[in-house]
């Protein structure tokens, strides 16, 4: 492939369209980097340039961004995908299967904030699994400060504060 932007944006699209879920900008450039297809820079220029297009939809929360692949850029895939060597692709099965459940784990602990009526911010913490929602919990809290707070500790308490709940309601 004589443009090299093009194929990281392949090779995008397949580590996304291998998994059904979606995947943060940080795993999308752990893999490309760990395996030294390019640059952090660049391949911050392949999502931008994804996005742009309508091949991917990035959602934004606390701490990171998630990308899904379209369906317009499933048709891409479709139509370029075997531009993506047979090595590449077998390097993004194996990050797959060697991080599946650190992927899996990071999508299931989630926690954001954003401005309430007032002064105050509303956090939203929730722990899913699969396409279940074991706890869905939006908390009020006074400043943005302790909104931040909340959320980078949730994920290392969420599984403690769900028994804590369940043990209390049952």
């Amino acid at each position: 492939m004589s443009d090299p932007l093009s194929l990281y944006k392949l090779i995008v699209l397949k580590l996304l369209s291998q998994i059904d879920a979606p995947l943060t900008n940080s795993q999308i450039s752990e893999f490309i980097l760990n395996n030294e297809y390019t640059s952090y820079f660049t391949v911050q220029q392949v999502l931008s340039e994804l996005e742009e297009t309508g091949l991917v939809t990035m959602t934004s929360s606390y701490n990171s961004s998630i990308y899904r692949i379209t369906d317009a850029g499933r048709d891409t895939l479709h139509y370029f995908g075997d531009k993506v060597s047979d090595a590449i692709c077998q390097d993004i099965l194996e990050y797959l299967e060697e991080n599946h459940l650190k992927i899996r784990d990071s999508l299931s602990t989630t926690a954001d904030y954003f401005p309430g009526n007032g002064q105050d911010y509303l956090v939203r913490c929730q722990v899913r699994e699969q396409d279940s929602t074991l706890i869905d919990l939006t908390l009020s809290v006074p400043s943005r400060k302790q909104a931040i707070s909340v959320c980078d500790h949730w994920k290392g308490k969420s599984q403690e504060i769900y028994a804590h709940v369940m043990e209390q309601l049952l």
